[in-house]
């Protein structure tokens, strides 16, 4: 019986050609880490260069995949941003973006078309996981695109990805495992109890209700945090609720939530909140509006069904809270 082949073969994309990554980093060593990994996992570079290379006259291919590291922005790579943005929105490419706390609302601000996968001070093992979590994705969303030789080698490509991921990560002493498995985007719909209210064409008549006193709000924000002093803070991690409080108190207050401080707010690493800001925007709760005054940021606040949904939700439980203050 001849024994079995689990050799790899190289990836290639649905026109039959290799699968290729862009990599821009300003750092060298990193740019270098990322060839190095993904070119395991049967990518080609296509480009590799600093983030001001994005700006260069010419526009060579992406690629299938990009991968932008920029902890740090000024206005020029904000320039250089903005238009991979519309590249990549353009090309129908993949991206990912490694960047840090501090940066992250000028990021995010620069992203508005591309709808890319974005990392919080992400470790090396980290950005391997996310190429693979975006491949998860195109295969679950191309997959009837594809031919059946073509499934077969984004397979091979995820687990290619997933083995090496698992390597580096005994290399570095493991990453953190803070995927949650969210799954809103799957839900018809997230609202209940709203009748016509929840209803995408509902007026504003039938949905508008009083908005609680944003003081309630805060007090209880206050005391599902002082649970952390006395427990371990991920026995309690709920992302979702803890967003939507504070979204309903800034609303109350009259206040904008930043995409940085609304990470803070939900209680799980910032990667983590950024899916959920994510998966929450497609089910329809949260809303993106950019910051006038300041193109660097971008403002995350609750549509107008969520808003209706947490204030009816504080008029149900408001007499048992008045019994109880």
């Amino acid at each position: 019986m001849p024994q079995a082949d689990f050799s790899y073969e190289m990836a290639h994309d649905p026109a039959g050609l290799p699968a290729m990554v862009s990599i821009f980093a300003d750092s060298e060593n990193v740019r270098g880490e990322v060839a190095e990994d993904l070119g395991g996992a049967g990518f080609r570079i296509a480009q590799s260069g600093d983030v001001a290379s994005l700006l260069d006259g010419s526009a060579a291919p992406l690629g299938d995949l990009v991968l932008l590291d920029c902890p740090r922005i000024d206005a020029a790579a904000m320039a250089a941003l903005s238009r991979l943005d519309m590249r990549i929105a353009g090309a129908g490419c993949e991206l990912v973006v490694t960047t840090s706390l501090e940066a992250l609302d000028a990021i995010f601000a620069c992203f508005d078309q591309s709808l890319p996968q974005i990392l919080v001070d992400a470790c090396r093992a980290e950005r391997v996981v996310a190429v693979g979590r975006v491949l998860g994705q195109v295969g679950g969303s191309r997959l009837r695109d594809l031919s059946e030789d073509d499934r077969l080698a984004l397979l091979r490509l995820s687990e290619q990805v997933d083995t090496i991921a698992k390597r580096i990560e005994g290399l570095t002493g493991g990453i953190r495992h803070d995927d949650d498995g969210l799954t809103l985007g799957e839900h018809k719909s997230v609202f209940k109890g709203l009748g016509d209210a929840a209803k995408p064409g509902a007026s504003a008549k039938q949905a508008r209700m009083q908005m609680p006193d944003p003081r309630l709000v805060r007090r209880m924000i206050a005391q599902r945090q002082a649970r952390a002093r006395f427990f371990d803070a991920e026995l309690f991690a709920d992302p979702a609720w803890d967003m939507l409080l504070d979204l309903t108190a800034a609303q109350g207050e009259g206040g904008k939530v930043s995409v940085s401080s609304l990470c803070i707010a939900s209680g799980v690493p910032a990667t983590t909140a950024l899916r959920w800001i994510g998966q929450m925007t497609e089910a329809g709760l949260f809303e993106r509006a950019d910051d006038e005054n300041d193109r660097r940021r971008a403002f995350i606040g609750l549509s107008t069904r969520a808003a209706d949904a947490m204030a009816r939700y504080f008029a149900e439980i408001a007499e048992p809270l008045r019994a109880a203050a």
